[in-house]
């Protein structure tokens, strides 16, 4: 067992380390976007984006999902086989049906977007190897292939940034961009479908478990379109009642949050699922317990902090990263949505209880209440308080969810949370930002100067306040040891 807890941590630090170049590789197109095409523009490339989510998100039905909790525990090769290339079958017939309805009624979205109608007809296609790419991953998932995985992604992550920035440079403007989005996203269909080809042997699908994926997925895409409403509906309805420019200004702020609690959540959300349905379906429920535990204390050992962090850097960081006009407009957006992120970074990991126990019919409920709040207050709050009811409806939302998710998961699942662990963490994330505060960095060389003093302190303080047991510094310390 010390194997697997050796490479637990190995594996989330190869994916942390995926998580932030995928990161950084994201926000280096904010300022070349928002400097070179201005608010206007980015604002549509943030639409045109978030279609790509929501829209791949409702083709995809879930059955990758689906696969990797089947098929993370299975040893039987036929059946692995035959999900697999059942589920590569299906995500093709309905991406291709979702590109054709998208081209269909590509002159009415570019009319909402406010952009060509050519920009439309790529995002179909991107759209369908979204899709197939999908299942591609969660075939690396299921076979736990954690370097495979993340040496695809940073390819595909800075590929995008790096062919994105170059086509802006060189003036072809949204149209490059998004054409640069396609290549790389076709390459990685390439390389991952020779992959998967290597891996599980071609054979026509006979569609055995499909009905129990479907009946296994089929809920949890109303909690996948929730998230999405959550994350990015108040970006089509700020963009109504607002305009474009004011979506500009929004997405930044908002990104940079999303970003970097993704960077820090990703690891367990990757990770987890295979972990935990593996033990569980063995009735190892001790194990998985322990890792549920310690899984949301060392992602909230990070998380906290990185909440104090970005609410008192906000104004730096979105002047270094865009233009003083989208600092002034959205600086106050960056400390509510990531408090938002923070609640939805342990949303994801207590949602995997649900998830392990198979009762995605009620995370598709909860979600479901969560999006029509969300709908409802940003129709309320965006025309009131602008681009900042956007973020409290979304701070709002996520804190729903993740108090209807916790009474629900541990109801089925208890787990031991470290109450005390998260009271000490806030004491030292406090006086970090206390300092931050006091520093008040200005310029690239100051606010990377406060950053890397803030993370010295809250290391510091976090040992002075005995954050961690001793046993478990030497369990680490083993574990580092011998990675």
């Amino acid at each position: 067992m010390y194997m697997a807890y050796k490479k637990f941590i190995k594996d989330i630090g190869i994916l942390g380390l995926t998580q932030l170049v995928s990161a950084f590789s994201s926000i280096a197109t904010l300022p070349v976007i928002t400097k070179l095409l201005g608010a206007q523009n980015f604002g549509i490339w943030t639409q045109l984006l978030i279609t790509i989510s929501l829209v791949s998100t409702i083709a995809s039905l879930n059955i990758p999902y689906a696969l990797l909790r089947f098929l993370a525990g299975e040893k039987e090769y036929s059946k692995i086989q035959d999900g697999v290339w059942s589920s590569t079958t299906v995500m093709m017939i309905t991406s291709l049906v979702a590109g054709t309805i998208l081209i269909i009624f590509s002159k009415f979205i570019s009319i909402f977007f406010g952009c060509s109608q050519f920009l439309i007809v790529i995002l179909a296609i991107i759209i369908i190897f979204e899709c197939l790419n999908q299942v591609f991953y969660n075939v690396l998932r299921v076979f736990q292939e954690t370097s495979r995985f993340s040496i695809i992604l940073v390819f595909q992550e800075l590929g995008k940034a790096g062919l994105v920035i170059l086509s802006v440079y060189l003036g072809y403007g949204l149209s490059g961009a998004l054409l640069s989005f396609l290549v790389i996203r076709f390459i990685g269909f390439l390389i991952l479908f020779n992959y998967t080809l290597k891996k599980v042997r071609f054979k026509l699908p006979k569609f055995l478990e499909t009905e129990e994926y479907f009946s296994f997925s089929i809920p949890t895409i109303f909690n996948s379109i929730s998230n999405w409403i959550i994350q990015s509906s108040d970006k089509y309805l700020v963009g109504f009642f607002l305009g474009s420019l004011f979506v500009g200004y929004y997405a930044p702020a908002y990104s940079i949050s999303v970003f970097v609690m993704n960077f820090l959540v990703a690891p367990f959300s990757f990770l987890l699922p295979v972990i935990l349905s593996k033990f569980y379906d063995e009735n190892n429920t001790d194990q998985v317990k322990i890792y549920l535990k310690y899984s949301l204390k060392y992602f909230l050992l990070i998380a906290i902090p990185a909440v104090f962090g970005l609410s008192i850097l906000s104004k730096q960081i979105l002047s270094l990263l865009t233009t003083p006009e989208f600092a002034k407009q959205g600086f106050l957006v960056m400390p509510i949505v990531s408090l938002a992120m923070l609640s939805m970074g342990i949303n994801a990991i207590l949602a995997q209880i649900i998830n392990i126990i198979k009762k995605t019919k009620i995370e598709g409920i909860i979600a479901s209440i969560s999006a029509i709040l969300n709908l409802g207050l940003n129709f309320l709050f965006i025309p009131w308080l602008g681009i900042i009811g956007a973020a409290i409806t979304t701070f709002i939302s996520f804190t729903f969810l993740l108090i209807a998710t916790y009474n629900y998961s541990l109801r089925y699942f208890k787990f031991k949370i470290d109450w005390l662990f998260i009271v000490k963490s806030i004491i030292a994330s406090s006086l970090m930002a206390l300092f931050v505060f006091w520093f008040n960095p200005s310029g690239l060389y100051k606010t990377i100067s406060a950053i890397f003093l803030g993370i010295l302190i809250y290391s510091i303080l976090i040992v002075i306040l005995k954050v961690f047991e001793k046993k478990e510094f030497i369990l680490l310390k083993g574990l580092f040891k011998n990675t």
